[in-house]
């Protein structure tokens, strides 16, 4: 569906349909869209944009957002193979942790692995400098949204930082 947001018609229903989805969502967790918040002020939050894939994937989720009204203000930090930030032994930035620590909120497209590259990958680095425990996926029905299953409301927790996620290889 993300690729054919440049269609005309198609961005258009898809457009309305992602304002209701971000709208439902937003409800859910206490988010407000730009038009339904009393502050028009943005919040900021970082733009890690990834590799391979990872930038179109990120940029078709930025413009969901910004066609909801939901009002952020990026900051954007790019990643290298080329280059490796020794504080962090990967391609992770400091620039971009501090981002993401003072910014509590991001968005990080998806970044290809290393394997046996004699560095960390993106998503190892995160876990471990970000102290981020768990991995947690709320799945949930919403109204309005008729899909295979009604009524659904469940959690996945996946913890991140022993056994094959600690990044001891």
């Amino acid at each position: 569906a993300m690729a054919t947001m440049g269609a005309t018609a198609k961005s258009g229903a898809l457009a309305l349909r992602s304002r209701g989805l971000v709208r439902a969502l937003g409800a859910r967790r206490g988010i407000a869209t730009a038009q339904e918040s009393s502050s028009s002020k943005p919040r900021v939050a970082t733009f890690l944009p990834g590799d391979g894939i990872g930038p179109e994937i990120a940029s078709a989720v930025k413009r969901v957002l910004d066609t909801a009204g939901v009002p952020i203000q990026w900051e954007e930090h790019r990643f290298s193979p080329e280059r490796i930030d020794p504080s962090t032994g990967s391609m992770v930035t400091r620039e971009a942790l501090d981002s993401l620590m003072a910014n509590k909120i991001g968005l990080k497209g998806p970044m290809a692995t290393p394997i046996g590259k004699g560095h960390r990958s993106l998503n190892l680095t995160l876990r471990k400098e970000l102290s981020l425990y768990a991995n947690v996926r709320p799945c949930f029905s919403i109204p309005g949204y008729k899909t295979k299953y009604d009524n659904v409301n469940l959690v996945t927790i996946r913890e991140n930082t022993e056994g094959e996620y600690s990044g001891l290889e």
